[in-house]
């Protein structure tokens, strides 16, 4: 480095030492926020993605030792378990045909296969508790995008998805890029009473959905205009279901958007360190909330460590990534309106 060559008006060298530890902590989030680029892995194109262990080697070689430690706290390798019962929903939506069994097992042939487990998420009737990982959490973002999809809901049917503005709710990412049901996704489209909810339970999951947003757009859950919004949006009205309170759904919710997203996430958590703060003194709530998680939050945040602010379309919104994007204009990255 040119921190060697010492000027004679720089002869400081506490001043120097500064420096170089906030250019190399600017490097770590840089490259964290150039890895976005292969968030899709759980989707689209696992040989071409990051692995866990290429991102935190990437991250380690970037910033010595520094950028690891706050990884478990952000995407714990093991992953973690959802306050939530599956139950027999996958066997469900398959029966409506919300989810058309044999192009979603077509859709991972080519990768694989769905495994013991994802067989049993989309066709078995006694799930437990759902759990997520770096491996499965593709498997779990299509499973809950049908479910928020095809969810009877005044979210979908009377929020902003239905906007006249947007000519109609089928020409989003979130509809027109869910091409895994019988028949067009719009026949599913808040139709089926999957989830039942009392009243307060609605009135919970509004409240959270619109405090909850996604690093590729600008949206918040009550606009679910993007996969990972639909499939937020049905994680939510499952919690609330179940009985989950507030706070957990908060975070819950951030320990999925982070399997979702964990090269975003992996750079906010440098971010926070980068302040003095880290990422287990800030609520999930505020995290997930537009200053952090929306698309522009997250530039912002780049943009404060000489990025330039560069928003990286790092998760596709389609099965295959290759979803129509949603309608309305306004030039926001990702696949917000």
């Amino acid at each position: 480095m040119e921190q060697n060559k010492i000027t004679e008006e720089e002869t400081n060298e506490e001043k120097i030492s500064s420096q170089e530890s906030d250019h190399t902590l600017a490097r770590s989030i840089v490259l964290a926020a150039l890895i976005l680029a292969g968030a899709w892995v759980y989707t689209a194109s696992p040989e071409g993605a990051f692995s866990r262990t290429e991102r935190l080697q990437k991250l380690s070689d970037d910033n010595g030792s520094a950028a690891v430690p706050f990884a478990e706290s952000v995407a714990p390798k093991e992953g973690v378990m959802l306050p939530v019962r599956w139950n027999d929903l996958g066997a469900k939506m398959v029966s409506v045909g919300v989810i058309d069994e044999n192009r979603f097992r077509e859709l991972y042939a080519a990768r694989g296969g769905l495994g013991a487990e994802g067989e049993k998420l989309l066709s078995g009737t006694d799930n437990g508790n759902l759990a997520v990982t770096e491996e499965n959490a593709g498997v779990i973002l299509n499973l809950l995008w049908a479910l928020g999809l095809g969810t009877k809901n005044d979210i979908l049917t009377s929020g902003p998805m239905m906007d006249a503005r947007y000519g109609g709710a089928g020409n989003f990412a979130s509809t027109g890029g869910w091409t895994l049901a019988e028949g067009n996704a719009m026949e599913h489209y808040g139709r089926h009473p999957f989830i039942i909810l009392t009243l307060e339970q609605q009135q919970l999951v509004e409240r959270v959905a619109k405090n909850i947003y996604r690093p590729c757009c600008n949206n918040a859950t009550y606009f679910p205009d993007c996969n990972h919004g639909m499939a937020m949006l049905g994680f939510l009205e499952l919690m609330a279901s179940q009985g989950v309170s507030e706070d957990e759904m908060y975070k819950a919710a951030l320990k999925l958007n982070a399997f979702w997203f964990p090269d975003a996430y992996m750079a906010i958590a440098g971010y926070l360190e980068s302040i003095g703060s880290s990422w287990d003194a800030v609520s999930p709530k505020e995290l997930l909330g537009a200053k952090y998680s929306s698309a522009s939050g997250y530039v912002k945040i780049l943009e404060k460590f000489d990025q330039g602010g560069q928003q990286k379309n790092g998760s596709g919104c389609g099965v295959e990534g290759d979803a129509p994007p949603a309608s309305g204009g306004g030039g926001n990255p990702g696949c917000g309106v």
